[in-house]
């Protein structure tokens, strides 16, 4: 076993491994052309799906926090024959 990497210890039979060097890669291959118009038609087609919950629970959000703030006051017509 000597000589070998850690991925080379055995030979698998039937498989086969195709290998690219990072440095053959392109990183941002194709991310202006193809990753911009990719990521609005995604969130085009899922907008009308995700906002309007988010609409409606900010909208039940202010109304319930309203209320628990009257809720704290006090009245002051409990308090005005109070000396």
């Amino acid at each position: 076993m000597g000589g070998q990497h850690f991925g080379e210890l055995a030979k698998v039979r039937g498989i086969v491994i195709h290998k690219l060097s990072p440095y053959e890669q392109k990183a941002f291959a194709g991310a202006i052309s193809k990753g911009v118009p990719n990521t609005f038609r995604r969130i085009s087609s899922q907008i009308f799906r995700v906002v309007p919950p988010f609409i409606v629970g900010y909208f039940v959000y202010n109304y319930v926090e309203g209320l628990h703030d009257s809720y704290l006051r006090k009245n002051p017509k409990d308090f005005e024959n109070d000396v």
